[in-house]
């Protein structure tokens, strides 16, 4: 069978989806990737899977480039007639569905955030609502990464309780991210912040948060790791990022391709975001047993326990971020470490990357029939 998977970055793909496109793969499928060409194309290529551009922005919802990404995606189904289709991110899985539905051919979005114009309160939120409940009315399956988005498409009538199936975000490898033996005692304590540089990450609160710990506990360490991310609109500007670093009020690590090593040295990991799909960051740090600190927002509290796996604090506020940094100050070496196993083992139980793959293949069997879990003949 054809499969495709459209996204707004190959980026994506290559960071989120692997695991589907390897089983996939592994089952003797051929997989189109049809997203935006960026540096991950060549990696994901070398997975086995086509490529194919997609001109769309990837940043916030403009209903004027709707009708041109609709005779895109209407232009790639009919050329490559896909057996099935998995869509991720807001205007693939709007647009997608729409065009799908007019082809026939079967669909499966992912809903991995809301976006501003979900949330704005505008006209813009009204109209986000009206396509998605159109877009997706007649779909039997629309896949969630966190219980509060599903909540809030099925009570808002946006589809029927009995499409939304739930995931733990994209799972994660829990052999890549094993557990790693926390800092020991008489090492400073070191929080770290795994984000791309946007204010809706918190990232101007962390900031905050740390010249106001600092004052207090001078020894303590705040580190930043991610991109700047200059084309997106909530993005900070280089000039914001320097006078940080000149200040001394965080080291920033810059952008890497293996945070495995930057958590490992970490006492606890941050992500003060005002709002997650599945906060990737949170799951790799736990399943590495790290405590974390979050904000009390929907996608972070999936993945946080209070008080077990981690601590949560109040989102946009950098004083109560300072507050729950503090209370982590303070625990012992031993409660630390208890909190980090807590985490680890919470991910054993929710988040293992296999529960996403096989709900994927569960719901391509479904809608493909045999043809689907046919397996490729052996070798001789």
């Amino acid at each position: 069978m054809h499969v495709l998977l459209t996204v707004n970055t190959t980026w994506n793909v290559w960071n989120f989806r692997q695991p589907v496109v390897r089983a996939l793969l592994e089952r003797g499928h051929r997989v189109t990737v049809l997203a935006p060409r960026d540096t991950s194309v060549a990696k994901i290529e070398l997975l086995g899977c086509r490529f194919e551009h997609l001109e769309m922005n990837g940043g916030g919802l403009n209903p004027l480039e709707l009708p041109r990404l609709a005779r895109q995606f209407k232009s790639c189904f009919e050329n490559d007639r896909p057996d099935i289709i998995f869509s991720y991110t807001i205007k693939n899985n709007l647009v997608g569905a729409m065009v799908a539905k007019r082809l026939g051919i079967p669909f499966v979005p992912n809903v991995t955030g809301l976006g501003t114009a979900f949330l704005s309160g505008k006209w813009l939120a009204w109209l986000t609502k009206w396509l998605y409940r159109f877009a997706f009315k007649v779909l039997p399956v629309v896949f969630f990464q966190n219980p509060d988005d599903r909540e809030l498409f099925v009570e808002g009538g946006l589809i029927k309780p009995e499409q939304a199936q739930l995931l733990p975000g994209s799972g994660v490898d829990l052999e890549w991210f094993s557990p790693m033996a926390p800092p020991n005692k008489s090492q400073r304590t070191l929080f770290l912040m795994v984000a791309r540089l946007l204010r809706d990450k918190g990232v101007e609160e962390y900031v905050e948060a740390a010249r106001l710990v600092r004052k207090m506990h001078p020894d303590v360490m705040f580190q930043l790791l991610g991109p700047l991310d200059a084309s997106n609109r909530g993005a900070f500007k280089r000039a914001s990022l320097d006078n940080w670093i000149a200040e001394g009020v965080i080291e920033y690590l810059g952008e890497v391709h293996d945070v495995r090593p930057y958590m490992a040295a970490s006492s606890c990991v941050v992500l003060p975001s005002y709002r997650e799909g599945a906060p990737r960051t949170l799951i790799e740090a736990a399943a590495m047993a790290r405590p974390v600190i979050a904000t009390r927002v929907p996608g972070c509290t999936a993945v946080v326990d209070e008080n077990s796996t981690g601590l949560l604090c109040d989102a946009k506020s950098a004083e109560s971020l300072a507050e729950a940094v503090t209370r982590f100050v303070a625990l012992s070496h031993e409660a630390r470490v208890d909190m980090g196993l807590a985490g680890r083992e919470k991910m054993l139980r929710e988040f293992d990357q296999g529960i996403v793959v096989q709900a994927y293949l569960a719901a391509m069997d479904a809608l493909c029939g045999s043809r689907a879990s046919k397996q490729p003949a052996a070798r001789t």
